[in-house]
């Protein structure tokens, strides 16, 4: 064999296509979901369509497990899943599609990028999991302060006040469920524990929904609204997570995690040029101080 085919053959193996439509998945998909939530939630009361979601997601995907012969989770495994799922889902995403009706997608989805802030100040600070280090100490300062410069009033642009921290609250009730996951005993397939915990919470978010008017009288779903949601189901929950899953078995978590920062990316991207959200140069700095805080948070915490 000729060394020019053996090379080939080599490059033939190191290019794996599934790698790059994964990635591609947890990028483009997962960014575009802020758009489709905001388009969603103008349209259909926001507690029914994060529990619609989540619930029918978390259905079929638990469903699928349980038909391929996953282990059913214990009674201890199953109160763990339900608290994780409350604070992950049920709070995170209730407090995100209540909040998206007020903000738009792209600076939705900056806030949405603290969510590695928040673990670190959690682990730091708080947990002592990690020790202190000043560069974390100053990343942290600069990605908060790009939050506070978005949300700055001015005559260009403001944002609502409230609703952008309940999507920073949402942000903490994430971070504090995924540091409690580390430590609770949890099913071994982690396509099992996300099925169980949408399923569950989906289905406290439509409770939340029925407690709270939303379904008197019961909300019609115009079609715009319905192809979102399907496209939150399909693509964002169950397509997304299943690429996220199957990138963790193959590559180094600090590489599947920098969907983290290149999700703003996409999701800003999308809001301007396919729902015509405004973009002013103070929200691009805020975009890009909070963006960068978060590649200098996560690759100083593989060092």
């Amino acid at each position: 064999m000729s060394t020019l085919t053996v090379t080939q053959t080599s490059l033939h193996k190191r290019f794996d296509l599934r790698l790059v439509l994964a990635f591609l998945a947890i990028y483009v998909i997962w960014g575009s979901t802020f758009l489709a939530i905001r388009t969603t939630v103008l349209l259909v009361p926001p507690w029914f369509s994060a529990g619609l979601r989540f619930f029918t997601a978390g259905v079929i995907l638990f469903g699928f497990t349980q038909l391929r012969g996953a282990a059913w989770p214990s009674l201890r495994e199953w109160r763990n899943l339900t608290l994780i799922g409350l604070l992950m889902f049920s709070v995170t995403y209730g407090a995100l599609f209540w909040a998206e009706q007020f903000v738009p997608s792209g600076i939705t989805s900056v806030l949405e990028a603290t969510l590695p802030l928040f673990t670190v100040i959690l682990e730091v600070f708080i947990l002592r999991q990690q020790r202190f280090r000043w560069r974390i100490a100053i990343a942290l300062a600069v990605g908060f302060s790009g939050v506070v410069l978005m949300m700055l009033k001015t005559g260009q642009q403001s944002f609502a006040i409230v609703p952008c921290l309940v999507i920073l609250g949402g942000s903490l009730s994430w971070t504090l469920g995924a540091v409690l996951t580390r430590s609770l005993p949890l099913p071994t397939s982690r396509t099992v524990t996300a099925g169980a915990e949408m399923m569950l919470r989906g289905g406290v978010l439509l409770v939340v929904s029925l407690v709270s008017g939303e379904l008197r009288p019961f909300p019609a779903i115009p079609m715009k609204a319905a192809l979102s949601l399907v496209y939150l189901i399909v693509a964002g929950s169950l397509i997304g997570f299943t690429a996220f899953v199957w990138l963790l078995g193959r590559m180094p978590a600090s590489r599947v995690a920098s969907h983290a920062y290149v999700n703003p990316v996409v999701a800003i991207a999308l809001g301007y040029f396919v729902a015509g959200e405004q973009i002013t140069p103070r929200t691009l700095i805020g975009a890009v101080l909070v963006v960068g805080s978060v590649v200098l948070t996560m690759w100083e915490g593989e060092s």
